[in-house]
């Protein structure tokens, strides 16, 4: 595993901090169960601002491609990551809860060691789709139609066969 990246997140903001990398999927630990392999790049890039409203934010964004199960062949497929966040710093507890009545803002609590990458992985996981498929007729199972409505045939002469012997 590569060195993890730990920042103290208020300071990071007040520096107007920014980082990028490129991290293989085999390093987070956690995706590993989302995954069919742990092949490719992923490129991250983490800012930290002050947002509209003066408060502290960590934009973070994922560019690239890795390997899911599609849940209606269980094949492997190609997902492809082009997330963009921002995330409020609360100072507190009590920040915190706030930003938790509110729906529409993702807030995590600032701590002087914030390993970047383990919220790097939170956010990939939290914007994976909840079952991965390929697009429509895209599956290895599928079959075109001609396929199918012989198949039924088949199916139905044998049903028929079985009726005659009783």
């Amino acid at each position: 595993m590569s060195a993890r990246f730990v920042i103290d997140a208020l300071d990071f903001v007040r520096n107007a901090g920014a980082h990028h990398g490129k991290i293989t999927p085999a390093e987070f630990v956690r995706l590993q169960d989302y995954l069919t392999d742990s092949q490719g790049w992923l490129e991250y890039t983490i800012s930290g601002v002050i947002g509209s409203e003066g408060k502290p934010l960590l934009r973070i964004a994922v560019q690239g491609e890795i390997n899911l199960q599609c849940q209606r062949c269980l094949a492997s497929m190609v997902h492809l990551l082009d997330l963009k966040t921002d995330i409020l710093l609360a100072r507190d507890e009590n920040e915190l809860s706030r930003f938790d009545e509110d729906d529409s803002v993702d807030g995590v609590l600032a701590v002087p060691e914030m390993d970047v990458l383990e919220l790097i992985e939170d956010e990939i996981i939290l914007s994976l789709p909840i079952s991965a498929r390929h697009l429509e007729g895209k599956c290895s199972t599928s079959r075109p139609v001609g396929e199918e409505a012989v198949g039924r045939e088949h199916l139905f002469a044998a049903l028929a066969a079985l009726k005659k012997l009783h």
